[in-house]
Protein backbone atom coordinates (compact mmCIF):
# COMPACT_ATOMS: atom_id res chain seq x y z
CA UNK A 1 0.00 0.00 0.00
CA UNK A 2 2.65 2.43 0.89
CA UNK A 3 4.82 1.74 -2.08
CA UNK A 4 1.82 2.00 -4.52
CA UNK A 5 0.79 5.55 -2.50
CA UNK A 6 4.67 6.30 -3.23
CA UNK A 7 4.37 5.38 -6.63
CA UNK A 8 1.35 7.95 -7.46
CA UNK A 9 2.91 10.86 -5.25
CA UNK A 10 6.26 10.37 -7.18
CA UNK A 11 4.48 10.62 -10.70
CA UNK A 12 2.00 13.76 -9.41
CA UNK A 13 5.41 15.25 -8.03
CA UNK A 14 6.62 15.22 -11.71
CA UNK A 15 3.68 16.50 -13.30
CA UNK A 16 3.39 19.19 -10.87
CA UNK A 17 6.88 20.19 -11.53
CA UNK A 18 6.63 20.06 -15.14
CA UNK A 19 3.42 21.73 -15.96
CA UNK A 20 4.48 24.73 -13.11
CA UNK A 21 5.18 28.01 -14.74
CA UNK A 22 9.40 28.56 -15.39
CA UNK A 23 10.87 30.22 -12.54
CA UNK A 24 13.17 32.92 -13.51
CA UNK A 25 17.13 31.79 -14.13
CA UNK A 26 15.96 28.06 -14.35
CA UNK A 27 16.41 26.51 -18.43
CA UNK A 28 13.42 24.11 -19.16
CA UNK A 29 15.80 21.14 -19.57
CA UNK A 30 16.62 22.50 -15.46
CA UNK A 31 12.91 22.33 -14.61
CA UNK A 32 12.92 18.98 -16.34
CA UNK A 33 15.92 17.33 -14.25
CA UNK A 34 13.84 19.13 -11.01
CA UNK A 35 10.75 17.40 -12.37
CA UNK A 36 12.80 14.09 -12.47
CA UNK A 37 15.08 13.98 -9.14
CA UNK A 38 11.62 14.88 -7.21
CA UNK A 39 10.08 11.60 -8.35
CA UNK A 40 13.74 9.92 -7.53
CA UNK A 41 13.98 11.24 -4.39
CA UNK A 42 10.08 9.89 -3.78
CA UNK A 43 10.63 6.42 -5.51
CA UNK A 44 13.82 5.90 -3.39
CA UNK A 45 12.36 7.00 0.01
CA UNK A 46 9.49 4.72 -0.38
CA UNK A 47 10.69 2.43 -2.18
CA UNK A 48 7.79 2.40 -4.34
CA UNK A 49 10.42 0.74 -7.09
CA UNK A 50 12.93 -2.03 -6.76
CA UNK A 51 16.08 0.16 -6.91
CA UNK A 52 17.32 -1.50 -10.12
CA UNK A 53 14.31 -1.28 -12.17
CA UNK A 54 13.73 2.54 -10.69
CA UNK A 55 17.03 3.21 -12.22
CA UNK A 56 16.14 2.01 -15.58
CA UNK A 57 12.78 3.80 -14.87
CA UNK A 58 14.69 7.45 -14.58
CA UNK A 59 16.99 6.44 -17.25
CA UNK A 60 13.96 6.49 -19.46
CA UNK A 61 12.27 9.35 -18.39
CA UNK A 62 15.32 11.74 -18.58
CA UNK A 63 15.90 10.36 -22.24
CA UNK A 64 12.43 11.00 -23.34
CA UNK A 65 11.64 14.29 -21.27
CA UNK A 66 15.43 15.61 -21.97
CA UNK A 67 14.67 15.12 -25.73
CA UNK A 68 11.81 17.81 -25.81
CA UNK A 69 14.04 20.55 -23.79
CA UNK A 70 16.12 22.92 -25.28
CA UNK A 71 20.02 22.36 -24.51
CA UNK A 72 21.27 24.35 -21.63
CA UNK A 73 24.20 25.12 -23.23
CA UNK A 74 22.90 26.32 -26.46
CA UNK A 75 19.29 28.39 -25.57
CA UNK A 76 18.99 29.86 -29.00
CA UNK A 77 19.12 26.14 -30.40
CA UNK A 78 16.43 23.57 -31.10
CA UNK A 79 15.11 21.05 -28.72
CA UNK A 80 17.83 18.84 -27.58
CA UNK A 81 16.82 15.74 -29.17
CA UNK A 82 16.83 12.19 -28.32
CA UNK A 83 20.63 11.28 -29.45
CA UNK A 84 21.86 14.25 -26.82
CA UNK A 85 19.73 13.13 -24.14
CA UNK A 86 20.44 9.63 -24.23
CA UNK A 87 24.04 10.94 -23.77
CA UNK A 88 23.20 12.55 -20.92
CA UNK A 89 21.26 9.30 -19.78
CA UNK A 90 24.32 7.25 -20.46
CA UNK A 91 26.82 9.96 -19.21
CA UNK A 92 27.22 8.12 -15.45
CA UNK A 93 27.98 4.78 -17.23
CA UNK A 94 31.30 6.45 -18.30
CA UNK A 95 32.48 7.64 -15.10
CA UNK A 96 35.57 6.06 -13.27
CA UNK A 97 33.64 5.55 -10.13
CA UNK A 98 31.37 2.99 -12.15
CA UNK A 99 34.26 0.58 -13.00
CA UNK A 100 35.65 1.02 -9.55
CA UNK A 101 31.75 0.20 -8.06
CA UNK A 102 31.59 -2.88 -10.34
CA UNK A 103 35.63 -3.92 -9.73
CA UNK A 104 34.49 -4.07 -6.08
CA UNK A 105 31.72 -5.98 -6.43
CA UNK A 106 33.68 -8.35 -7.91
CA UNK A 107 36.39 -8.35 -5.27
CA UNK A 108 33.51 -9.21 -3.01
CA UNK A 109 32.57 -12.16 -4.95
CA UNK A 110 35.93 -13.36 -4.78
CA UNK A 111 35.96 -13.14 -1.05
CA UNK A 112 32.62 -15.54 -0.90
CA UNK A 113 33.68 -17.72 -3.45
CA UNK A 114 37.06 -18.72 -2.06
CA UNK A 115 35.90 -17.87 1.60
CA UNK A 116 39.23 -15.86 2.29
CA UNK A 117 36.46 -13.25 4.10
CA UNK A 118 35.18 -15.93 6.60
CA UNK A 119 38.90 -16.87 7.40
CA UNK A 120 40.02 -13.61 8.14
CA UNK A 121 36.64 -12.99 10.86
CA UNK A 122 37.48 -16.72 12.27
CA UNK A 123 41.40 -16.18 12.78
CA UNK A 124 40.84 -12.76 14.51
CA UNK A 125 37.69 -13.77 16.65
CA UNK A 126 39.68 -16.98 17.48
CA UNK A 127 42.15 -14.64 19.46
CA UNK A 128 39.69 -13.14 21.80
CA UNK A 129 38.85 -14.60 25.19
CA UNK A 130 35.58 -15.24 26.69
CA UNK A 131 34.70 -11.99 27.95
CA UNK A 132 32.06 -11.13 26.18
CA UNK A 133 33.06 -7.31 26.17
CA UNK A 134 35.50 -8.79 24.55
CA UNK A 135 33.85 -10.53 22.09
CA UNK A 136 31.79 -7.90 21.00
CA UNK A 137 35.50 -6.19 20.72
CA UNK A 138 36.39 -8.40 18.12
CA UNK A 139 33.83 -8.79 16.12
CA UNK A 140 34.60 -4.40 15.68
CA UNK A 141 38.28 -5.27 14.47
CA UNK A 142 36.92 -8.27 12.13
CA UNK A 143 34.65 -5.41 10.66
CA UNK A 144 37.80 -2.82 10.56
CA UNK A 145 39.72 -5.27 8.78
CA UNK A 146 37.63 -6.28 6.34
CA UNK A 147 36.75 -2.62 5.66
CA UNK A 148 40.63 -2.72 4.01
CA UNK A 149 39.71 -5.72 1.55
CA UNK A 150 36.20 -6.23 0.75
CA UNK A 151 34.85 -2.63 -0.93
CA UNK A 152 31.41 -3.48 -0.52
CA UNK A 153 29.54 -2.68 2.95
CA UNK A 154 26.50 -5.14 2.35
CA UNK A 155 29.31 -8.00 1.52
CA UNK A 156 31.32 -7.64 4.69
CA UNK A 157 28.32 -7.53 7.20
CA UNK A 158 26.94 -10.52 4.73
CA UNK A 159 30.11 -12.30 5.69
CA UNK A 160 30.13 -11.19 9.07
CA UNK A 161 26.29 -11.55 10.56
CA UNK A 162 26.33 -15.71 9.41
CA UNK A 163 29.55 -16.04 11.81
CA UNK A 164 28.03 -14.12 14.66
CA UNK A 165 24.88 -16.28 14.28
CA UNK A 166 26.87 -19.51 14.60
CA UNK A 167 28.77 -18.39 17.56
CA UNK A 168 25.33 -17.06 19.18
CA UNK A 169 24.00 -20.63 18.60
CA UNK A 170 27.17 -22.92 19.28
CA UNK A 171 27.31 -21.30 22.66
CA UNK A 172 23.68 -22.14 23.38
CA UNK A 173 23.11 -18.03 24.14
CA UNK A 174 19.22 -17.44 23.60
CA UNK A 175 19.14 -15.94 20.35
CA UNK A 176 17.13 -12.99 21.46
CA UNK A 177 19.67 -12.32 24.40
CA UNK A 178 20.77 -8.93 25.13
CA UNK A 179 24.28 -10.29 23.86
CA UNK A 180 22.91 -11.37 20.69
CA UNK A 181 21.47 -8.00 19.75
CA UNK A 182 24.64 -6.23 21.01
CA UNK A 183 26.75 -8.61 18.75
CA UNK A 184 24.77 -8.02 15.78
CA UNK A 185 23.78 -4.59 16.36
CA UNK A 186 27.73 -3.38 16.92
CA UNK A 187 28.22 -5.45 14.14
CA UNK A 188 26.15 -3.46 11.24
CA UNK A 189 27.23 -0.05 12.94
CA UNK A 190 30.61 -0.50 12.80
CA UNK A 191 30.46 -1.31 9.12
CA UNK A 192 28.54 2.08 8.58
CA UNK A 193 31.54 3.64 10.82
CA UNK A 194 34.03 2.64 8.54
CA UNK A 195 32.77 3.51 5.58
CA UNK A 196 33.66 7.39 6.36
CA UNK A 197 37.23 6.50 6.67
CA UNK A 198 38.16 4.24 3.86
CA UNK A 199 37.06 5.73 0.41
CA UNK A 200 37.26 2.06 -0.96
CA UNK A 201 34.63 0.62 2.12
CA UNK A 202 31.18 2.21 0.08
CA UNK A 203 29.84 2.42 -3.11
CA UNK A 204 28.22 5.93 -2.21
CA UNK A 205 31.51 7.18 -1.13
CA UNK A 206 32.47 6.84 -5.22
CA UNK A 207 29.75 8.93 -6.13
CA UNK A 208 31.40 12.17 -4.32
CA UNK A 209 34.62 10.76 -6.10
CA UNK A 210 32.46 10.88 -9.21
CA UNK A 211 30.61 13.91 -9.16
CA UNK A 212 34.36 15.59 -7.97
CA UNK A 213 36.36 14.17 -11.03
CA UNK A 214 33.67 15.34 -13.50
CA UNK A 215 33.08 19.03 -12.10
CA UNK A 216 36.53 19.71 -10.81
CA UNK A 217 38.56 17.51 -13.11
CA UNK A 218 40.46 16.38 -10.12
CA UNK A 219 40.03 13.10 -7.38
CA UNK A 220 40.83 12.35 -3.97
CA UNK A 221 43.27 9.96 -3.33
CA UNK A 222 43.11 6.36 -1.10
CA UNK A 223 45.33 7.86 0.95
CA UNK A 224 44.40 11.74 1.24
CA UNK A 225 40.70 10.13 2.10
CA UNK A 226 41.88 7.96 4.76
CA UNK A 227 43.55 10.93 6.45
CA UNK A 228 40.97 12.82 6.67
CA UNK A 229 37.90 10.20 7.62
CA UNK A 230 40.14 7.59 9.75
CA UNK A 231 40.67 9.82 12.98
CA UNK A 232 36.87 10.11 12.81
CA UNK A 233 35.89 6.86 12.17
CA UNK A 234 38.75 5.69 14.98
CA UNK A 235 36.68 7.77 17.41
CA UNK A 236 33.50 6.75 16.34
CA UNK A 237 33.86 2.60 17.13
CA UNK A 238 35.70 3.94 20.59
CA UNK A 239 32.11 5.74 20.34
CA UNK A 240 30.23 2.80 19.34
CA UNK A 241 32.15 0.35 21.78
CA UNK A 242 30.91 2.06 24.52
CA UNK A 243 27.88 2.74 23.95
CA UNK A 244 26.85 -0.17 22.68
CA UNK A 245 28.21 -2.03 25.75
CA UNK A 246 26.68 0.12 28.82
CA UNK A 247 22.94 0.26 26.42
CA UNK A 248 22.38 -3.18 25.90
CA UNK A 249 25.04 -4.92 28.18
CA UNK A 250 25.16 -8.75 28.03
CA UNK A 251 23.72 -10.73 30.32
CA UNK A 252 26.61 -12.67 30.83
CA UNK A 253 30.06 -11.44 31.64
CA UNK A 254 31.78 -14.27 29.92
CA UNK A 255 30.77 -17.00 27.42
CA UNK A 256 32.97 -20.50 28.78
CA UNK A 257 34.25 -22.04 25.85
CA UNK A 258 34.05 -19.40 22.94
CA UNK A 259 37.65 -19.50 21.94
CA UNK A 260 37.46 -23.08 21.62
CA UNK A 261 34.31 -22.72 20.02
CA UNK A 262 35.36 -20.53 17.07
CA UNK A 263 38.71 -23.01 16.62
CA UNK A 264 36.82 -25.84 16.29
CA UNK A 265 35.17 -23.81 13.27
CA UNK A 266 38.52 -22.26 11.74
CA UNK A 267 39.49 -26.15 12.06
CA UNK A 268 36.58 -27.02 9.90
CA UNK A 269 37.64 -25.24 6.82
CA UNK A 270 40.71 -26.68 6.69
CA UNK A 271 44.10 -25.28 5.56
CA UNK A 272 44.08 -22.28 3.66
CA UNK A 273 44.02 -23.01 0.26
CA UNK A 274 46.12 -22.22 -3.00
CA UNK A 275 42.81 -19.64 -3.84
CA UNK A 276 42.77 -18.35 -1.15
CA UNK A 277 46.67 -17.51 -0.80
CA UNK A 278 46.19 -15.67 -4.26
CA UNK A 279 43.59 -13.94 -3.35
CA UNK A 280 45.24 -12.48 -0.05
CA UNK A 281 48.27 -11.50 -2.52
CA UNK A 282 46.31 -9.83 -4.81
CA UNK A 283 43.85 -8.03 -2.37
CA UNK A 284 47.12 -6.93 -0.03
CA UNK A 285 48.85 -5.52 -3.22
CA UNK A 286 46.01 -3.50 -4.51
CA UNK A 287 45.98 -2.20 -1.35
CA UNK A 288 49.31 -1.16 -1.76
CA UNK A 289 48.38 0.50 -4.69
CA UNK A 290 45.48 2.37 -3.20
CA UNK A 291 47.32 3.32 -0.46
CA UNK A 292 49.91 5.30 -2.32
CA UNK A 293 48.45 6.68 -4.87
CA UNK A 294 50.00 10.23 -5.76
CA UNK A 295 52.84 9.11 -3.44
CA UNK A 296 54.96 5.99 -5.22
CA UNK A 297 53.11 6.21 -8.26
CA UNK A 298 50.11 8.31 -10.28
CA UNK A 299 47.92 4.90 -11.04
CA UNK A 300 44.53 5.62 -9.91
CA UNK A 301 42.39 3.61 -7.45
CA UNK A 302 40.00 2.49 -10.50
CA UNK A 303 42.71 1.58 -12.80
CA UNK A 304 44.24 -0.28 -10.57
CA UNK A 305 41.46 -2.08 -8.99
CA UNK A 306 40.57 -3.29 -12.77
CA UNK A 307 43.79 -4.61 -12.98
CA UNK A 308 43.59 -7.13 -10.22
CA UNK A 309 40.24 -7.96 -10.92
CA UNK A 310 41.67 -9.37 -14.37
CA UNK A 311 44.07 -10.84 -12.41
CA UNK A 312 41.73 -12.87 -10.60
CA UNK A 313 39.44 -13.98 -13.47
CA UNK A 314 42.61 -14.89 -15.45
CA UNK A 315 42.45 -18.44 -16.13
CA UNK A 316 45.27 -20.80 -13.95
CA UNK A 317 46.71 -17.84 -12.17
CA UNK A 318 43.32 -16.21 -10.86
CA UNK A 319 40.93 -17.45 -8.30
CA UNK A 320 37.50 -17.85 -9.76
CA UNK A 321 36.20 -18.13 -13.24
CA UNK A 322 33.43 -15.79 -15.00
CA UNK A 323 30.49 -17.83 -14.00
CA UNK A 324 31.76 -17.95 -10.38
CA UNK A 325 31.83 -14.57 -9.90
CA UNK A 326 28.71 -14.05 -11.28
CA UNK A 327 26.49 -15.78 -8.46
CA UNK A 328 24.89 -12.81 -6.70
CA UNK A 329 26.48 -10.12 -8.53
CA UNK A 330 24.69 -6.90 -8.05
CA UNK A 331 24.31 -5.61 -11.55
CA UNK A 332 21.48 -3.45 -9.46
CA UNK A 333 23.66 -1.77 -7.53
CA UNK A 334 26.27 -0.86 -10.55
CA UNK A 335 22.91 0.49 -12.77
CA UNK A 336 21.61 2.19 -9.55
CA UNK A 337 25.02 3.82 -8.99
CA UNK A 338 25.50 4.76 -13.19
CA UNK A 339 21.87 6.42 -13.48
CA UNK A 340 22.50 8.22 -9.96
CA UNK A 341 25.70 9.67 -11.53
CA UNK A 342 23.80 10.43 -14.38
CA UNK A 343 21.10 12.61 -12.81
CA UNK A 344 23.69 14.18 -11.14
CA UNK A 345 25.44 15.16 -13.61
CA UNK A 346 22.22 16.74 -15.54
CA UNK A 347 21.47 18.25 -12.78
CA UNK A 348 24.67 20.56 -12.95
CA UNK A 349 24.98 20.66 -17.07
CA UNK A 350 21.07 21.74 -17.06
CA UNK A 351 21.82 24.30 -13.77
CA UNK A 352 19.35 22.94 -11.97
CA UNK A 353 21.48 22.13 -8.90
CA UNK A 354 23.01 25.77 -9.48
CA UNK A 355 19.33 26.95 -9.65
CA UNK A 356 18.33 24.75 -6.30
CA UNK A 357 21.51 25.81 -5.18
CA UNK A 358 21.16 29.45 -5.38
CA UNK A 359 17.85 29.47 -3.65
CA UNK A 360 19.15 27.54 -0.27
CA UNK A 361 22.05 29.61 -0.60
CA UNK A 362 19.71 33.26 -0.30
CA UNK A 363 17.05 31.78 1.67
CA UNK A 364 19.23 30.44 4.16
CA UNK A 365 21.67 33.35 4.18
CA UNK A 366 24.63 31.26 3.45
CA UNK A 367 26.14 33.98 1.32
CA UNK A 368 29.02 35.27 3.87
CA UNK A 369 28.54 31.99 6.39
CA UNK A 370 31.89 30.74 8.06
CA UNK A 371 32.91 27.19 6.61
CA UNK A 372 31.88 25.49 9.88
CA UNK A 373 28.15 27.63 9.45
CA UNK A 374 27.72 25.64 6.39
CA UNK A 375 29.14 22.63 7.18
CA UNK A 376 27.43 22.06 9.95
CA UNK A 377 23.61 23.08 8.30
CA UNK A 378 24.39 20.79 5.58
CA UNK A 379 25.49 17.96 7.74
CA UNK A 380 22.26 18.40 10.07
CA UNK A 381 20.08 19.01 6.73
CA UNK A 382 21.90 15.06 5.40
CA UNK A 383 21.35 13.77 8.88
CA UNK A 384 17.87 14.58 8.77
CA UNK A 385 16.91 13.83 5.08
CA UNK A 386 19.01 10.17 5.46
CA UNK A 387 15.97 8.95 7.59
CA UNK A 388 13.71 8.39 4.45
CA UNK A 389 16.37 7.07 2.55
CA UNK A 390 16.73 3.45 2.42
CA UNK A 391 20.61 3.45 0.27
CA UNK A 392 23.26 5.93 0.95
CA UNK A 393 24.26 5.60 -2.38
CA UNK A 394 20.43 7.18 -3.74
CA UNK A 395 21.25 9.79 -1.40
CA UNK A 396 24.44 10.49 -2.10
CA UNK A 397 23.47 11.02 -6.14
CA UNK A 398 20.63 12.68 -4.99
CA UNK A 399 22.13 15.59 -2.78
CA UNK A 400 26.20 15.90 -3.95
CA UNK A 401 25.58 18.07 -6.93
CA UNK A 402 23.17 20.21 -4.89
CA UNK A 403 26.02 20.26 -2.14
CA UNK A 404 28.80 21.04 -4.65
CA UNK A 405 26.28 23.35 -6.66
CA UNK A 406 26.23 25.40 -2.73
CA UNK A 407 29.52 25.59 -1.58
CA UNK A 408 30.08 26.93 -5.23
CA UNK A 409 27.59 29.20 -4.89
CA UNK A 410 28.70 30.74 -1.63
CA UNK A 411 30.74 34.01 -0.95
CA UNK A 412 32.92 32.82 1.65
CA UNK A 413 36.37 33.60 1.11
CA UNK A 414 38.91 30.63 0.16
CA UNK A 415 36.21 27.75 1.07
CA UNK A 416 37.54 24.81 -0.16
CA UNK A 417 35.10 23.07 -2.16
CA UNK A 418 36.67 19.69 -2.87
CA UNK A 419 37.57 19.52 1.51
CA UNK A 420 33.98 20.16 2.12
CA UNK A 421 32.67 17.89 -0.23
CA UNK A 422 34.21 14.83 0.77
CA UNK A 423 33.21 16.27 4.51
CA UNK A 424 29.33 16.07 3.81
CA UNK A 425 29.92 12.78 2.30
CA UNK A 426 31.12 11.49 5.48
CA UNK A 427 27.60 12.59 6.76
CA UNK A 428 26.13 10.40 4.32
CA UNK A 429 27.24 7.57 5.94
CA UNK A 430 25.81 8.13 9.15
CA UNK A 431 22.80 5.76 8.72
CA UNK A 432 22.97 5.03 12.37
CA UNK A 433 19.31 4.99 13.23
CA UNK A 434 16.86 3.39 11.64
CA UNK A 435 16.85 -0.31 10.21
CA UNK A 436 15.71 0.82 7.31
CA UNK A 437 18.56 3.05 6.54
CA UNK A 438 21.06 1.28 5.02
CA UNK A 439 20.76 -2.45 3.47
CA UNK A 440 23.87 -3.59 6.24
CA UNK A 441 21.44 -2.82 8.75
CA UNK A 442 18.33 -4.61 7.01
CA UNK A 443 21.20 -7.85 7.14
CA UNK A 444 21.42 -7.43 10.62
CA UNK A 445 17.71 -6.94 11.48
CA UNK A 446 16.45 -9.50 9.27
CA UNK A 447 18.54 -11.97 12.06
CA UNK A 448 15.58 -11.25 14.74
CA UNK A 449 18.11 -10.93 17.65
CA UNK A 450 16.84 -7.84 18.21
CA UNK A 451 13.82 -5.54 18.06
CA UNK A 452 13.67 -2.14 15.78
CA UNK A 453 12.97 0.19 18.90
CA UNK A 454 17.10 -1.34 20.13
CA UNK A 455 18.22 -0.30 16.89
CA UNK A 456 16.30 2.82 17.23
CA UNK A 457 17.52 4.06 20.77
CA UNK A 458 21.28 2.94 20.53
CA UNK A 459 21.63 4.36 16.69
CA UNK A 460 20.41 7.60 18.27
CA UNK A 461 23.04 7.88 20.81
CA UNK A 462 25.13 7.29 18.22
CA UNK A 463 24.25 9.68 16.34
CA UNK A 464 24.17 12.10 18.93
CA UNK A 465 28.05 10.93 19.64
CA UNK A 466 28.99 11.33 15.55
CA UNK A 467 27.13 14.75 15.67
CA UNK A 468 29.20 15.75 18.82
CA UNK A 469 32.45 14.48 16.81
CA UNK A 470 31.80 16.52 13.70
CA UNK A 471 31.50 19.47 15.86
CA UNK A 472 35.25 19.21 17.63
CA UNK A 473 36.61 17.67 14.32
CA UNK A 474 35.18 21.19 12.34
CA UNK A 475 36.67 23.55 15.19
CA UNK A 476 40.31 21.41 15.30
CA UNK A 477 41.42 18.73 12.71
CA UNK A 478 39.91 19.73 9.18
CA UNK A 479 40.95 23.06 9.18
CA UNK A 480 44.12 22.51 10.11
CA UNK A 481 44.47 20.51 7.14
CA UNK A 482 42.87 22.30 5.62
CA UNK A 483 39.92 20.60 4.04
CA UNK A 484 37.33 23.29 4.83
CA UNK A 485 39.46 26.50 3.81
CA UNK A 486 42.34 27.50 2.25
CA UNK A 487 44.57 30.30 2.95
CA UNK A 488 43.47 33.67 1.50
Amino acid sequence: MVKRAGLFVALAALLAILWMPTPQGLPPAGQVMLAILALAVVVWMTEALDYAVSSVVIGALMIFLLAYAPDSAKPLAADMGTGAALGLALSGFSNSAVALVAAACFIAAAMTATGLDRRIALVVLSKVDADTNHIVLGAMVVGLLLSFVVPSTTARVACLVPIMMGFILAFKVDKRSRFAGLLVITAAQTASVWNIGIKTAAAQNMVAVGFIEKQFGTSISWTEWFIAGAPFSAFMSIAVYFIMTRMMKPEMKEIAGGRATIQLQLEAIGKMTLKEWKLLVIVLVLLGFWSTEKVLHNFDTSSTTIAAIALMLVPRLGVMDWKASQRGFPWGTVVLFAVGISVGTALLKTNAAGWLANLIVHNLGLQQASAFAILMLLSLFLIVIHLGFASATALASTMIPIIISVLTAVQTPGINVIGMTMLLQFVVSFGFILPVNAPQNMIAYSTDTFDARDFIRTGLVITLAAAVLLVIFALTYWPWMGYMSKAV
